[in-house]
């Protein structure tokens, strides 16, 4: 071991959700993965920078001003640097961070007083990066019996050429769902997917009971293929990373013109491909979420509040994970416009 900090050190730094427990004016030290890294200037053009850190059990947003101290401690040395002319990435590296909790505008804020560029092969960064919490066997084994479900044969058949045929698998399997906010780690995008589809089938037999007239096949197709464009939308770096794609077109648009493609290729029928098409374009459920139109179908209506409450609880759950245990209710929220509340203990 060149680095100056052994693995055996690693039990004295805090892990992202321990940080976010300890009450304001605390110090912490942590370890961990630059998922963001942004330059900017304030009001008097002096640079400082935002930065995001993540690891395993979470990630923490920092900002990181002039006075702060920048170091690197590659292969045992341990010197300051200019971070604008040392010739290192951070974005995507393994940095160790000493910092402080401070409160502004009645919001909780992390400074970052010192930022250490580590050795990247005794930190390699991939050893803070995030996973489902669901085994990805699980998540996979699920998924199939999904597919099998979908009664239509042509239909089946599709989804199938979609994800096995055309490639997409290996890929989806281990993909983000997001960046930051929800399912934002390796294998989010399938959980995500697989836990939309239960959601809304079960939703959707529910409603047959009360003579809702709904189609379970689009619903477990339209559910499985909701967020196909994220695979262009996002990157892994090996964090989770917003592609130019992603930023200048969005998930929906793309996801809507890989299906179109596939849909010609396969030869899709029209009123079905039509069906499917609705509910890609439609499940943020409002125009303001991203949505090109609204849902106006059953299907399209039960996929897209499936995925709205599995994104509001898996981001619920990350922010409880989060918050200090004395404490029941979250700051605000700019991301869903409210404050989260802990409830009652469901027991």
């Amino acid at each position: 071991m060149k680095g100056k900090f052994s693995l055996l050190t690693m039990k004295n730094f805090l892990n992202i959700r321990e940080i976010k427990q300890l009450p304001k004016n605390s110090e912490f030290e942590t370890m961990g993965l630059v998922s963001k890294f942004i330059r900017r200037k304030d009001r008097n053009d002096n640079p400082f920078w935002e930065i995001t850190v993540s690891d395993s059990s979470g990630d923490i947003d920092g900002k990181v001003w002039q006075a702060s101290g920048w170091r690197n401690t590659q292969g045992g040395d341990d010197f300051p640097i200019d971070p604008d002319n040392c010739g290192l990435k951070f974005e995507g590296a393994s940095v160790k961070i000493h910092g402080n909790i401070a409160e502004f505008r009645e919001q909780v804020q992390y400074n970052f007083t010192e930022i250490s560029y580590l050795d990247q092969n005794d930190y390699p960064p991939k050893m803070f990066t995030r996973h489902s919490p669901v085994k990805a066997e699980i998540l996979e084994e699920l998924f199939m019996h999904l597919i099998a479900e979908i009664s239509h044969e042509p239909l089946r058949n599709f989804v199938e050429a979609v994800f096995f045929k055309h490639g997409l698998w290996e890929k989806f399997k281990i993909w983000p769902a997001a960046v930051t906010l929800h399912h934002a780690y390796t294998g989010g995008l399938l959980e995500h997917s697989v836990s939309v589809a239960i959601g809304a089938r079960d939703m959707a037999e529910h409603y047959e009971t009360f003579t809702i007239p709904v189609n379970i096949d689009l619903i477990i197709a339209g559910s499985l293929l909701h967020d196909i464009g994220k695979l262009e939308a996002y990157s892994v770096n090996p964090a989770p990373q917003v592609t130019i794609s992603g930023s200048a077109i969005e998930h929906i648009a793309l996801g809507y013109g890989m299906f179109r493609r596939f849909a010609e290729i396969e030869g899709l029928d029209e009123d079905i491909a039509k069906a499917l098409g609705h509910i890609i374009v439609s499940h943020h459920g409002k125009r303001e979420y991203g949505s090109p139109v609204l849902p106006i179908t059953p299907e399209a209506f039960i996929v897209s509040a499936a995925d709205n409450v599995d994104f509001s609880l898996n981001y619920w759950k990350s922010q409880m994970d989060a918050l200090n245990s004395d404490t029941d209710v979250t700051d605000y929220l700019p991301a869903i416009d409210r404050r989260l509340w802990r409830g009652i203990n469901p027991a």
